[in-house]
């Protein structure tokens, strides 16, 4: 690695270690992952890290390695903590991949974006509704949040009654898990109701 690029990966593990890099929010930084990608995926296995590029679409993210062990063959301690997500949000995920399978099916436009009714829409269907609707509805939107601060949604600054899906969402929702995981929702929805 030369002096060039050397000053370069410390600001790229760092970003990385942050959160998820997008390309579209940081060009230069996501040029020089790409180019300090071996560097990076080095220096982050001693940490029992992997690194997770999708440069089609456009972001970066690391991975809690399964096989990392220490030097006594002990499994390192966790650097990534596991999110334990409650039932709604776990299923506005599950309802998001499949609508962003369905909008990548039909082709056109890249971005799915979707309208904060939608999205309300979406859950009311699955959640099983109280006499209170007020209650329901901010319980919904604080669900909608908790997807946002987990990066799956963005709002858009022109429109923030809308939402864009991030498309990082199916690095973490594959189709297996979205076929098992909405047939056990249904199940679960059809026993409150």
């Amino acid at each position: 690695m030369d002096a060039a690029h050397g000053n370069e990966l410390p600001a790229v593990l760092v970003a990385l270690l942050k959160g998820v890099a997008y390309r579209e929010q940081a060009p230069a930084l996501w040029r020089e992952l790409l180019n300090l990608q071996g560097a990076a995926r080095d220096h982050l296995r001693v940490l029992g890290l992997d690194l997770v590029i999708d440069d089609a679409e456009g972001y970066a993210f690391l991975r809690q390695s399964e096989a990392a062990v220490d030097g006594a063959g002990e499994p390192l301690p966790r650097l990534i903590p596991r999110r334990p997500l409650s039932y709604p949000v776990s299923l506005l995920l599950v309802l998001l991949r499949k609508r962003l399978a369905l909008h990548d099916a039909q082709g056109g436009d890249t971005r799915l974006v979707l309208a904060r009714a939608q999205l309300v829409d979406m859950l009311r269907t699955f959640l099983a509704a109280g006499s209170n609707e007020a209650k329901l509805e901010d319980q919904i939107e604080r669900h909608i949040g908790r997807v946002e601060e987990l990066g799956f949604v963005r709002r858009l600054k022109e429109d923030e009654d809308q939402y864009e899906v991030r498309r990082i969402l199916r690095a973490f929702v594959d189709a297996d898990w979205l076929a098992e995981l909405e047939a056990a929702y249904r199940e679960h929805a059809q026993h409150l109701a």
